[in-house]
């Protein structure tokens, strides 16, 4: 269940509550699921293609990983990153409204933009951080409580180079078996990117006690300092 920003406090807690007292009972040795185990995102290796630095200007990274906060979240703590904004993707620029896409059935996934300094962080180095601690790869069409295609994990490659990197980075990663389940990432189309509404702007941010943060977004955060502590700021 996505616990919406327009909820009060008190109606998000309540919601929280009714919605961890749904969730059966773990049986003794099961880990639920909750993206990418530290064991396994620890494990992935580096992409074969993508980690040479390069001098030149600003660069740009289209990523989706179910709700964009904590993959917002995620990529504004890695060095180099020097603008992060949530957004929607993947569809015509004619529906790009929250209220239209968490509805599905738009195209859209919520996805996030990413300016980056290639002299500093290498799109090879963002996609590990995006397949290891942003969100979980082996789901299909949700992550974690939000489900449906718009929180799909996808790649939206802005030019020929960025496709490549991540269709090497996909395949190396399905043939090295450090990932439990095969990753459903696809790369897809560059269709633009319409930023979201200024309300999802830095949520993380401006709400670290929101129940959602608190449970989904900021142990991402904490395993992006403690697995790439070098990247981490």
């Amino acid at each position: 269940m996505r616990l919406s920003p327009r909820l009060n406090t008190a109606a998000a807690l309540s919601a929280l509550a009714a919605s961890l007292l749904a969730i059966p009972l773990i049986a003794p040795g099961l880990v639920p699921r909750l993206g990418a185990s530290s064991a396994v995102a620890a494990s992935l290796p580096d992409p074969a293609t993508g980690l040479t630095l390069a001098a030149g200007p600003r660069a740009t990274a289209v990523l989706a990983g179910g709700c964009f906060w904590g993959m917002e979240a995620v990529f504004e703590h890695v060095k180099g990153v020097t603008e992060v904004v949530t957004g929607y993707t993947g569809g015509s620029p004619a529906t790009a409204a929250y209220d239209r896409v968490s509805g599905g059935g738009t195209g859209h996934a919520e996805g996030i933009r990413i300016s980056y300094d290639p002299a500093r962080v290498s799109y090879g180095q963002l996609l590990k951080v995006f397949f290891s601690v942003a969100h979980d790869p082996t789901e299909l069409n949700r992550q974690g409580p939000d489900v449906g295609s718009q929180y799909r994990s996808a790649i939206f490659p802005t030019d020929p180079e960025q496709r490549r990197v991540a269709a090497a980075y996909i395949a190396q990663l399905n043939r090295s078996g450090a990932l439990p389940r095969p990753i459903a990432t696809t790369v897809e189309e560059w269709r633009g990117f319409t930023p979201a509404e200024a309300y999802h702007q830095d949520f993380v941010a401006r709400n670290p006690a929101h129940p959602y943060v608190v449970i989904h977004d900021q142990p991402k955060v904490a395993r992006l300092k403690t697995q790439f502590p070098e990247l981490a700021r």
